[in-house]
């Protein structure tokens, strides 16, 4: 039998609403005014939604983007979900620079190159971004970066931020707790595979490098929200020795997650190690993008009140 281990999260504080809303496609909308210039410019802070994207080709840039910037011919994006709403002054990092023609704008990125891409305005604060090549559309919605919600997107993207490290190694178990199987698990690791979402487990002694450690089990995870608990999110890991259990995950900072194992009474630290920064130094960032998906919804009652 697969074992199901849910890792549910808790905030701290209260959840503003979601900041996106359905796209509606207006094809006789024509802002007044309109130049490709002025419509890239009118807000500091485009959210790529990825969900909405049409066609099946892939501009790898957008692709692996939270939101985008256009800033005085620089480009800039937030890559990662750690930092978010603090890497460049919650702009993102620096990703190459572009042009404005007629129809649309030139990019040249650090790592993908030359894409031309069509601009289109859809409503007052939607553009598509049409790369005529592959005929695929990938469409921004624009905030004001002083308002925008980055809590939410980083909360809303959990799969990413454990993807964001080479490993996550146990820092902490309590005294308090009964003995059980997952005590023996000192790392994790999460990624994709480009079909799956993928964690591993090891039982290596601590203070491993991550290129170092040997990785005893393998398989998929995924990321749920709770039914009638908007601060809940459970992670799903596909074992099969353990039975069935479950932990409550507590992200403490950037860095540092606490997983609380209701079936024991222990509680876990696991310390990310390895940051993948993507764009900074040699990493390379072709294996990753963001795909589409929503987050399903589990059925699960909390069982740690802090």
């Amino acid at each position: 039998m697969k074992t199901k281990l849910l890792l549910g999260l808790l905030l701290l504080g209260t959840l503003v609403s979601s900041c996106y809303s359905e796209i509606i496609i207006e094809d006789d909308f024509i802002e007044p005014g309109f130049s490709v210039e002025h419509a890239i410019h009118k807000y500091d802070l485009w959210y790529v939604d990825i969900n909405a994207t049409q066609g099946n080709g892939e501009v790898p840039f957008l692709q692996r983007a939270f939101t985008i910037t256009f800033n005085n011919g620089r480009l800039y994006a937030n890559n990662n979900i750690v930092g978010i709403g603090k890497t460049g002054g919650g702009y993102g990092v620096d990703v190459g620079n572009y042009d404005v023609f007629n129809d649309g704008i030139r990019v040249n990125h650090s790592v993908d190159g030359r894409w031309p891409l069509e601009v289109y305005v859809v409503n007052s604060n939607t553009l598509e971004l049409l790369d005529v090549v592959t005929n695929t559309s990938y469409y921004l919605r624009g905030y004001r970066q002083s308002t925008f919600d980055y809590d939410y997107v980083f909360y809303d993207n959990l799969k990413y931020f454990l993807q964001e490290y080479d490993a996550w190694e146990k820092t902490y178990t309590s005294k308090e707790g009964a003995i059980n199987d997952f005590d023996a698990e000192n790392f994790l690791q999460f990624f994709t595979d480009g079909n799956a979402d993928v964690f591993r487990s090891s039982i290596d002694n601590n203070g491993t490098r991550p290129r170092n450690l040997q990785w005893d089990y393998e398989g998929e995870y995924k990321v749920f929200d709770v039914e009638g608990d908007e601060t809940l999110k459970l992670l799903e890991l596909d074992y099969d020795f353990l039975g069935d259990d479950y932990f409550e995950f507590y992200v403490i900072n950037d860095s540092t997650i606490e997983l609380y194992h209701p079936n024991s009474g222990t509680v876990y630290e696991f310390t990310g190690i390895g940051y993948i920064q993507y764009l900074k130094g040699d990493v390379s960032t072709t294996d990753k993008k963001r795909t589409k998906s929503t987050n399903s919804v589990k059925t699960v009652k909390r069982q740690r009140i802090k």
